[in-house]
């Protein structure tokens, strides 16, 4: 979306812009306020949005086709229902899955981590763990306030994660979550995650990505075709990350019966264009468009998980003839369904909190009982501390085993000096002859002669002699035979005759 989007057309039935703007000291007539919330893209200038504490905070027309009246308040109109589905995938190169998503009767959510190593899954499965306490039914406060509130408590948990683990330093994730009330929902957004509506076979995006490339799209720099290929696409400028401030998009959109609310992380929306989401869109149930929508997208090519909630908007008469609808439960997928918090039990059976092999009993303990078995008698925990202790069984077996390990390591070492001992060769004299010896030459028992020659020391010049008394070192045995030669290169020259 460009900025030229920031100008609305007029809805019908309301009037027009006025075509000088009102003096800054006049407040603008009532007419002129928007009278209902409606669909629109925000505009990505976080200058321009704003937070009333009642009311829209992004106006647009409605589809034709699926008008919501403006003359009716909001508390009047029918009650709505959603019907949802959601679905995450590790996808086909990935190892581990970063993201998260929820769908419930009131909430849905998609979370994207980012990290790499610093375990981008435990951003996004908590932040969905605190965002997943809006999904209850609406009280008195203000949507926004409650989406605002919850990605903040989102940010300070991840915070404290990485004080509890540096290790984590880095970490951080994307957030889409839409807050329903029955007739419409209140959107909060920071990252590249995506939220679109499907109304009357056109599909809108709702949400504005907080990347690099965005910001050239919306420059006018770059078109959507190249964002998918631009080298810094996956440059995020926004994510909760228990560091920096947290600054989401905050807006709330109408909805009418036939409405469908699709969120995805960027493994879907990065790969398929509008077309073709908006193809699988028009048919089938939440579950087998949110299905569709992740095959197509790995089929597609995508490279990174993705996930998929998809949810009808349906009137509670609807909602009250399909027999799926009350079979529906909350879903939590990806990250924050495989992380899930180990409660502390008092067995540890392959369920946490039971045995995992018989029914969990309902009666309950009668008071005055501090125990289970009443036969048990309560013991003093000082008594307990001074108590003596039972003496250690097999004491001289585990003793031995020690020993005997020990011994084995020993045996090793000694072993493997040996071995290095035999690898090494010197030249030195032997029964008056030149000789090639292995071992260390001064450690008795560690060397031996190997080969012995037919040069003589005493043939050798003066010098020679000494060296080869003292011991000549070689690098192995052919440099030893190396030196032998070269020492019988310089052997005396033998008197040519005798003296006259």
């Amino acid at each position: 979306m460009t900025s030229d989007d920031s100008q609305l057309p007029d809805q019908p039935g309301q009037p027009g812009p006025p075509s000088e703007p009102p003096p800054a000291d006049q407040p603008p007539p009532p007419e002129e306020v928007p009278a209902d919330l409606t669909l629109m893209r925000p505009v990505p200038d976080p200058a321009a949005q704003t937070l009333p504490p009642d009311g829209p905070t992004v106006d647009a027309p409605e589809a034709e086709t699926l008008p919501v009246p403006d003359d009716v308040d909001g508390d009047e109109r029918q009650p709505l229902r959603l019907s949802y589905y959601a679905i995450s995938d590790v996808g086909r190169v990935r190892k581990d899955n970063q993201d998260s998503g929820y769908a419930g009767p009131w909430l849905l959510a998609v979370c994207d981590g980012v990290g790499g190593a610093a375990r981008g899954d435990i951003a996004s499965s908590t932040a969905v763990n605190e965002l997943r306490q809006l999904d209850e039914r609406p009280g008195s406060a203000d949507l926004l306030t409650r989406v605002t509130d919850a990605l903040h408590e989102a940010h300070e948990s991840i915070a404290s994660q990485v004080d509890h683990d540096p290790a984590l330093s880095g970490t951080s994730t994307t957030a889409t979550v839409a807050l329903f009330d029955g007739q419409r929902i209140a959107v909060g957004h920071i990252g590249d995650s995506r939220g679109y509506l499907f109304r009357a076979g056109e599909l809108s995006q709702i949400t504005s990505d907080h990347t690099f490339v965005q910001s050239l799209i919306d420059e006018g720099r770059i078109t959507e075709e190249e964002a998918r290929i631009h080298p810094h696409r996956n440059l995020i400028l926004k994510a909760l990350d228990g560091l920096h401030e947290v600054e989401p998009d905050l807006f709330a959109i109408a909805l009418a019966p036939g409405d469908r609310v699709f969120l995805c992380s960027d493994g879907a929306c990065g790969v398929l264009d509008d077309t073709r989401m908006a193809d699988i869109l028009s048919s089938g149930s939440p579950e087998y468009a949110a299905i569709e929508l992740v095959r197509a997208s790995l089929d597609a090519g995508s490279s990174d998980n993705v996930t998929c909630v998809v949810a009808d908007v349906l009137t509670e008469e609807a909602a009250a003839a399909d027999p799926a609808y009350d079979d529906l439960e909350p879903m939590v997928v990806g990250a924050a369904a495989e992380l899930k918090p180990r409660a502390r039990g008092l067995f540890r059976g392959h369920r946490s909190g039971d045995t995992g092999e018989l029914e969990p009993v309902d009666a309950e303990i009668p008071n005055g009982i501090d125990y289970a078995i009443v036969e048990d008698p309560l013991v003093d925990p000082e008594d307990y501390r001074y108590a003596p202790l039972a003496p250690r069984r097999y004491t001289w077996a585990r003793r031995l085993m020690a020993v005997a390990v020990l011994l084995g390591l020993a045996w090793v070492a000694l072993a493997s000096a040996y071995w290095w001992t035999q690898q090494q060769y010197y030249v030195g004299e032997h029964e008056g002859q030149v000789a090639v010896y292995r071992g260390i030459d001064g450690f008795p028992g560690l060397s031996s002669v190997y080969r012995t020659s037919d040069l003589s020391v005493d043939d050798l010049p003066e010098a020679a002699q000494s060296d080869v008394e003292e011991g000549i070192a070689a690098d192995d045995y052919q440099d030893a035979t190396s030196i032998v030669r070269n020492l019988a290169e310089r052997m005396m020259p033998a008197d040519d005759g005798a003296e006259e």
